[in-house]
């Protein structure tokens, strides 16, 4: 007599993963589908030979939408949406792997792997002037202001000009990377009066301004290891006369009357001269004719 016995595949081992806990690094700059975990990092084996479902998820709030897998039956993660540092700098990704699909009746087993992301800051930004004000919610755009500063009318300054909202000062805002800045004027100055300093950013004089005409220069802010990262702002530097008196006033004291009930922003009159609004005058002999 002879028996044929058939053995019966039944379902009893879960899907298993070469690796359940993987680390990436992803540059920030990272191309949109780019991949970002190969597929053979990645899937599962099942012994008892059934086709494996994936599903990926992500446990960090405000990461969602970046990372895909490229099929229900393909767990290659790839990149979804562009990086940006400023808004999250970790992720972590599940990576589930099924032997029936999802919602099936069927006895299912499930496999877990864990996927932790960094996100590497790139040199995507060009240099900030400082002071500067962000616009945007996630601070990653920053608007300088203009600089001004003032020089005498025929004198060379031997120190670097006083500006104001503070000094020529810019920054490398991916600053994980922080490239190194240097300074050049780039337009207004056709007298070639003012220099800067390339490493420090301080203006200073190369000879005398001999017009009463204000200057507006343009200084441009570059990163010596690409010149295509640059930024440029305005210094404007009034020329005005020399200041060496100080003012005076005409009189050592002023006396003035006022009258009972009189309303906000009445006029206070001269003692003794009811009809004269009180006066106050001072000079300088910097500006005789004034």
């Amino acid at each position: 007599l002879q028996i044929v016995v058939t053995i019966l595949n039944v379902n009893d081992n879960a899907p298993v993963f070469k690796q359940t806990n993987l680390t990436e690094v992803v540059p920030e700059d990272t191309k949109v589908n780019a991949t970002i975990v190969a597929r053979e990092d990645l899937s599962a084996s099942d012994a008892d030979l059934d086709i494996i479902f994936y599903e990926l998820t992500t446990t960090v709030q405000g990461t969602d939408g970046y990372f895909a897998i490229k099929g229900v039956n393909n767990p290659e993660i790839y990149l979804q949406k562009a990086l940006d540092y400023e808004k999250f700098k970790l992720t972590t990704l599940l990576l589930y792997a099924r032997d029936r699909p999802v919602g099936s009746t069927d006895t299912t087993h499930t496999a877990t792997a864990t996927i932790n992301i960094f996100i590497e800051q790139a040199d995507t930004k060009p240099p900030w002037f400082l002071p500067c004000t962000f616009i945007n919610a996630e601070n990653s755009v920053c608007i300088s202001s203009p600089y001004t500063g003032r020089v005498n009318i025929s004198e060379v300054s031997t120190e670097p000009l006083i500006l104001e909202p503070g000094p020529i000062y810019a920054i490398d805002p991916d600053y994980t990377i922080n490239e190194k800045i240097q300074y050049s004027i780039v337009g207004g100055d056709t007298d070639k009066v003012f220099s800067v300093d390339a490493d420090t950013g301080n203006l200073t004089m190369n000879k005398a301004a001999t017009s009463p005409d204000s200057y507006l220069l343009q200084v441009m802010a570059t990163q010596v290891n690409n010149i295509q990262k640059y930024s440029v702002v305005s210094v404007e530097i009034k020329v005005v006369n020399k200041s060496v008196y100080p003012p005076s006033f005409e009189s050592r004291i002023y006396n003035g009357t006022v009258f009972v009930g009189l309303v906000p922003r009445s006029f206070v009159l001269q003692a003794g001269e009811p009809s004269s609004p009180l006066m106050i005058t001072a000079t300088d002999e910097d500006f005789p004719d004034v």
